[in-house]
């Protein structure tokens, strides 16, 4: 471009600026020219003084914005935001996209009782074979819609973390990584508690090995489920046990 197209609230781009610059006013100097802009994404005042063959290496985004966008990606960004919003008008819009067929009582559960507090503290003991699983991933996928959980882990008896595993990838499409002795061993000088947002380990494992359970408790999660709870209650007469919850949401 040349230097009489320099005018104000243009934005330009080029190489001699990181990020596209809007102009605010331009000072002839000779036959230079005293650029003053903001960038656009910084907000940075720029003010260089730009010879001809400088301001011919710029280009001005035009006007009006051009309707030649990628039809495709503006189509999957539409959707996102409609994925993103389905939860407001349809109460069960996880069944929508979960590959299960829920029984009354498993619906009960998570959208009578689960969802309608603010925070999550619940003992869910039902019958073997009630379906605890696919109540804790609806659960799961609703609160990861509505953006209030992102860090989720699981506790459950050594035996039942594959299926775990494998349930919630069948059935809800969520992808949960297994922690255990030698993903820690692996991982040595980092926190794999820390670096992983959905996770799966055994409640036998975590809760002897010293260096699993420190590293763990320095972790912070978003929903907290545990298998079995009363596994985890004290193993002495010396010690009282503690109350642990099934389903328990940490308030942000």
């Amino acid at each position: 471009m040349r230097i009489e197209e320099l005018k104000p609230n243009i934005t330009v781009h080029g190489p001699l600026f990181p990020e596209p610059v809007q102009v605010i006013v331009t000072i002839p100097m000779g036959s230079a020219v005293k650029l003053v802009g903001k960038g656009i994404q910084s907000n940075s005042v720029f003010e260089p003084i730009l010879s001809a063959e400088q301001v011919a290496l710029l280009t001005a985004s035009p006007a009006l914005e051009p309707f030649d966008g990628d039809a495709r990606k503006f189509r999957l960004g539409i959707e996102a935001m409609r994925l993103g919003l389905a939860y407001e008008y349809d109460p069960y819009f996880s069944l929508s996209i979960a590959r299960v067929d829920p029984l009354p009582h498993q619906l009960e559960a998570v959208y009578e009782y689960f969802m309608k507090l603010p925070r999550i503290r619940f003992l869910l003991a039902d019958d073997p074979g009630a379906g605890k699983t696919i109540m804790a991933g609806l659960l799961i996928k609703e609160l990861k819609i509505r953006g209030l959980v992102k860090r989720v882990l699981i506790i459950t008896p050594a035996s039942l973390t594959f299926q775990w595993q494998r349930e919630l990838k069948d059935k809800f499409r969520e992808n949960f990584e297994i922690i255990r002795s030698d993903v820690l061993r692996a991982n040595y000088g980092s926190n794999p508690w820390q670096e992983k947002d959905q996770v799966i380990t055994s409640v036998s494992w975590v809760s002897r090995v010293e260096d699993a359970k420190e590293s763990l408790l320095r972790s912070r999660w978003d929903l907290i489920i545990v298998d079995e709870a009363h596994k985890m209650s004290a193993y002495s007469s010396e010690k009282k046990p503690s109350p642990i919850s099934l389903v328990s949401r940490w308030p942000r």
